[in-house]
């Protein structure tokens, strides 16, 4: 399994409009896309910013392509969020999952 990590922020006053948009649009987005696996979206107030940081878990590198496109390594980041961001990564790292203590608690 792969996981791909991305950062995001936003100043506090539009972090929950962010954090809307990725429970909707985002979340509709990656269940229509094969091998697509979950997702977490961590956040951390830091002084007048919210971090965001999106774990995306997908089967393998081509169902990443099948969200991402063709340069799987650039982040994804739709108008409606950067309407309420204040920066993001334009890049995002992908990892293998060594361990997935999930699966073995479900």
């Amino acid at each position: 399994m792969i996981a791909r990590m991305w950062r995001g922020w936003a100043p506090v006053e539009t972090a929950e409009s962010y954090r809307r948009h990725y429970e909707s649009e985002v979340a509709d987005h990656l269940a229509g896309v094969p091998g697509f696996r979950g997702a977490r979206l961590l956040s951390r107030t830091d002084g007048d910013e919210v971090a965001f940081t999106s774990l995306t878990f997908f089967e393998s590198m081509d169902a990443v392509a099948g969200f991402a496109g063709a340069e799987p390594g650039r982040a994804v980041v739709e108008e409606a969020a950067r309407a309420v961001l204040s920066r993001w990564d334009e890049e995002v790292t992908h990892h293998e999952v060594a361990v997935d203590l999930q699966q073995r608690l479900s």
